[in-house]
């Protein structure tokens, strides 16, 4: 006998996937983000603006290229664009959770919750 998948949904901030656990059963709708570090952080404007930086870049791109989150934060930080590169990758996931981007690594679409080093982003195929 299986079981039934458990239901999950994206963090707010980092798009990683929350999986219900039995004591969010009465709030599980109110459930947003992920950790404490994301629930304090939240959603601030400087992750949606790379967010909106990596859709822009895709669009500027052919159908089947690909950006890298380096690039989103180089358009929104100037300078400063290395302390932007994680929440580049939490842009690219929340994009992923929203299905309007994929992560890859060596041309391969991966898991973004179990990405670990570089990583691209393109438009789903």
């Amino acid at each position: 006998m299986s079981r039934t998948p458990l239901p999950t949904k994206p963090c707010a901030r980092c798009g990683r996937t929350i999986t219900w656990r039995k004591a969010w059963a009465r709030d599980w709708d109110s459930v947003r983000w992920c950790s404490d570090s994301c629930r304090k952080h939240g959603l601030r404007q400087v992750d949606l603006d790379l967010q909106d930086a990596l859709e822009a870049l895709l669009a500027e791109r052919a159908r089947d290229a690909s950006v890298c989150p380096s690039e989103a934060a180089r358009a929104v930080g100037d300078d400063d664009w290395r302390e932007l590169m994680e929440p580049a990758r939490m842009a690219a996931r929340r994009l992923v959770a929203d299905g309007r981007a994929e992560i890859t690594q060596g041309g391969q679409v991966i898991d973004p919750d179990h990405a670990k080093g570089p990583i691209r982003v393109r438009r789903p195929r």
